[in-house]
């Protein structure tokens, strides 16, 4: 299990990597070719917004198996430890639920969009809207990693020593 984690883990920074740097490519050209040639690539503009929203929703699972995404846990740690816990738990269910939902609506969005194309590629939305049921799929996937452990300690759990924000001094 632990081989699988570390695969899905690779595969999705790599991914992350390679749209970072399709886009900042994309938009460095675009922005030499105006200052040079007053002349811009007409599609730039369209791809490297597709790309962000590409990047946003497949970098939340990462995000979230580090504690990176917002949460506001000062009820949780007013609590008992057992209660902490408990709150914990409803709260992991209710963010699966809530996944689990965004996944059926990404996919609805896709059928719906299928046949409407993006303005300057011509590419169905379809193709930019997957990211939301894919983006989900794998943050369920890293949420399922990290369950027990965010159960257990809370979203700070998540946070590895090179993750944690530097200490507030003076």
């Amino acid at each position: 299990m632990k081989r699988f984690e570390a695969i899905i883990i690779a595969v999705n920074r790599w991914a992350l990597i390679l749209l970072l740097a399709a886009m900042a490519i994309i938009v460095f050209a675009n922005v030499c070719l105006r200052y040079f040639t007053n002349n811009s690539i007409i599609w730039s503009d369209e791809v490297a917004r597709y790309l962000m929203i590409w990047m946003a929703f497949l970098g939340a699972g990462l995000a979230f198996r580090h504690g990176g995404l917002v949460a506001i846990d000062n009820v949780q740690f007013a609590l008992s430890q057992r209660n902490g816990r408990i709150m914990r738990g409803i709260v992991a269910a209710i963010m699966f639920a809530f996944f689990c939902g965004m996944i059926w609506v990404g996919i609805t969005y896709v059928q719906r969009t299928m046949f409407q194309m993006t303005p300057a590629t011509r590419v169905p939305f379809a193709y930019v809207y997957s990211a939301i049921p894919i983006g989900f799929g794998l943050l369920i996937l890293h949420f399922l990693f990290v369950v027990k452990q965010f159960v257990l300690g809370g979203m700070g759990s998540l946070q590895e020593e090179e993750d944690a924000p530097p200490p507030v001094t003076g």
